[in-house]
């Protein structure tokens, strides 16, 4: 088992996995004003819960897109483990193509996502990735990373929307009932939740209409069970996705 580890800018998902299990997903909040030892804590916790040893994993990875914390966490994975941390980035062997104005500028999650799903759908394939932001990108038929879009993400939408408007509620993040909604209330989370899938349907179609063809569609993610089910395309949700990219990436650079 390895310990994989991606970062994003509100939440840190930290997972054990090989290639027969996935053995633990657990998320905790990306926070600059804590210490390594204070997230060594939080990860000693969550191989507690699950009644692992953090001492037998064979090694970890970190995929990140907040930079100054990498540091932190290779010294908290280090104190729990043992073990070095390798990171996500420029000069790791991905075994893809990166067309891009720009590479090395490509957010290391999104190339994680794009390695995960090249091994486990068909070619040509688009990945949506929705978190702090929604990004939708896409792995051609010669499964080289080719680009994509970068959406505002559903919680960063919504908070934006209570916070410049005086009288608009801060909401839950729930289920929408009818599209034309009765309450504020409920024409927020319909505004939110069906205007996302129509987001995505609508690039989905312009990216296949650009390629000539159709793809394969994957979405990953804390809030993409919120959305995929009211999308008119049918997309494959992935919980594992990333843990999966990073053991990819962790054995081809092992």
């Amino acid at each position: 088992m390895i310990l994989a580890i991606d970062m994003g800018n509100s939440n840190i998902v930290i997972g054990g996995i090989d290639e027969k299990n996935t053995y633990f997903m657990e998320r905790i909040t990306t926070d600059s004003r804590k210490t390594d030892l204070e997230y060594a804590v939080s990860i000693k916790n969550i191989f507690e819960i699950h009644h692992l040893d953090p001492m037998s994993v064979e090694g970890a990875i970190l995929s990140s897109v907040v930079p100054p914390l990498n540091p932190v966490l290779t010294a908290a994975v280090r104190k729990i483990t043992g073990k070095h941390l390798k990171l996500v980035g420029a000069g790791m062997k991905t075994g893809m193509n990166i067309r891009m104005d720009d590479p090395k500028k490509v957010g290391a999650d999104l190339i994680v996502d794009s390695v995960a799903a090249k091994a486990e759908y068909p070619l040509p394939i688009i990945v949506i990735d929705m978190g702090t932001a929604t990004t939708i990108t896409v792995v051609d038929k010669h499964g080289d990373y080719i680009g994509g879009v970068i959406h505002p993400g559903l919680r960063v939408s919504l908070d934006t929307l209570s916070s410049r408007t005086a009288q608009l509620p801060h909401i839950d993040l729930e289920s929408p009932g009818p599209a034309i909604a009765k309450n504020t209330i409920d024409s927020m989370r319909s505004g939110i939740v069906y205007g996302s899938a129509a987001m995505m349907d609508g690039i989905i179609d312009r990216f296949e209409e650009e390629l000539g063809e159709t793809c394969s569609l994957v979405a990953t993610g804390g809030l993409a069970p919120f959305v995929v089910p009211h999308c008119r395309h049918k997309i494959t949700v992935d919980d594992s996705l990333l843990l999966k990219g990073l053991l990819i990436l962790y054995r081809k650079n092992s």
